[in-house]
């Protein structure tokens, strides 16, 4: 790699405090709706929940301590083709770590790593083997957290980020082949990677395993596709396919169709994001009814915390309409269509209606997806739900550690 890489100069994360006592005055100026008859959540979040995690952002939440906890790591700031980047850094310890790109989704920001970030880059810490490291780089999606402001870029998406990273990982950093790895809208980067640079790359890997083409199409806001449910369907599938409608159709639909609009009341008011978001993880993850099994409030606090004070929340939404609007077409017409060996990690939170845990990948290898990737290692595990490397990281590390032996 180009030496100059280490000319960089690391910009630790720092929120002025001008922008944290504003958020505090906007919290409790918050106007609540009466949300009477909803402590069982159906009609989405609880405001009982939401009041006591406001309270708690107002009166215990300690930026500066999660703040200190960013800066045990090394981050940076450049500009890539006009795109201001941040990413995180942890160099790899080890006789020859290989650089590793790692991409999170909506509504994730780049600490959702920070779980994995410390053995992937030093694996002999943890009692793995040294020659397993990895240089650990982990961006902001362009319009999520410090990757702000995004003016001259409104129809970013995940295929026009995955040249970003490119030029980022080749060009800026000066790296000749490096390791690519992702999960929600970042396996959707990491895919397009895979594809469209295959060459450049040692492997990938990645969660949920989505053809690059979903957001494609005069549908792509409905989870149905319009397609109505049959009749004969048996009651135990049927029952599984509403419950993940109800799951994602809203904000499929909502982030597709008209994402600007909900954008209006999000930045402009930090409880309705944080209500917005809490939704997702909520919904989302493996947590037994429990989301602070998952997320302490803490966790959660910093997480929102990062999209609040970057005013992140309408520039990252966008990225479902502009995948819609902008839609992905292949570089070159091989098969598969992502040619890089790819590593798969599936979670039982997230099984098809009708799947389970033990038939996962072999429902998986008989769809037509799994055409679409040069598929090396396919794991799953029964639990675990969307947000993979923040809820089994030590799982997350395994697989993807397995998917680079003999392919440094």
């Amino acid at each position: 790699m180009n030496e100059s890489y280490f000319a960089l100069e690391p910009t630790p994360i720092y929120v002025p405090d001008e922008q944290l006592a504003d958020l505090e005055d906007r919290l409790k100026s918050t106007r609540w709706p009466l949300d009477a008859g909803n402590d069982d959540w159906y009609y989405g979040v609880s405001k009982s929940y939401l009041h006591e995690l406001v309270d708690y952002w107002i009166n215990e939440f300690d930026w500066r301590k999660s703040e200190a906890a960013i800066n045990i790591y090394e981050h940076y700031n450049v500009d890539v083709n006009g795109v201001p980047v941040h990413f995180m850094r942890k160099p790899g310890v080890g006789p020859k770590p290989i650089p590793l790109i790692l991409t999170h989704g909506w509504p994730w920001t780049f600490w959702h790593w920070s779980k994995v970030i410390d053995q992937l880059a030093d694996p002999g810490a943890f009692g793995g083997d040294p020659a397993e490291a990895f240089d650990v780089i982990i961006p902001s999606l362009p319009g999520f957290g410090f990757s702000t402001p995004l003016p001259n870029n409104p129809d970013m998406n995940f295929w026009k980020v995955a040249d970003l990273w490119h030029e980022l990982m080749t060009n800026v950093l000066g790296y000749d082949k490096y390791a690519a790895g992702g999960c929600d809208i970042g396996a959707l980067v990491t895919g397009q990677l895979g594809h469209k640079y295959s060459s450049e790359l040692h492997a990938i890997h990645i969660g949920s395993a989505l053809k690059l083409s979903f957001f494609n199409g005069d549908r792509a806001w409905d989870y149905s596709g319009g397609q109505p449910l049959p009749d004969d369907l048996p009651e135990d599938i049927r029952a599984g396919i509403l419950k993940l409608d109800r799951r994602f159709a809203s904000h499929l639909a909502v982030h597709v169709l008209d994402p600007g609009t909900l954008a209006y009341g999000l930045s402009d008011s930090p409880a309705g994001m944080l209500a917005w978001i809490l939704e997702r993880w909520t919904k989302w993850s493996d947590n037994d009814g429990n989301i602070e099994q998952v997320f302490s409030k803490d966790d959660l606090l910093t997480h929102a915390t990062i999209f609040w004070v970057n005013n992140a929340i309408e520039t990252s939404m966008r990225y479902y309409a502009n995948a819609n609007r902008y839609p992905w077409t292949p570089t070159h017409n091989n098969w598969p269509v992502v040619e890089a060996p790819t590593g798969i990690t599936f979670v039982g939170y997230e099984n098809p209606p009708g799947i389970t845990t033990d038939n996962r990948i072999q429902s998986f290898l008989d769809s037509d997806r799994a055409q679409w990737y040069n598929h090396v290692n396919i794991a799953v595990h029964e639990h675990g739900g969307h947000f993979i490397p923040w809820e089994i990281p030590d799982k997350w590390v395994e697989d993807l550690r397995r998917t680079f032996r003999g392919r440094r």
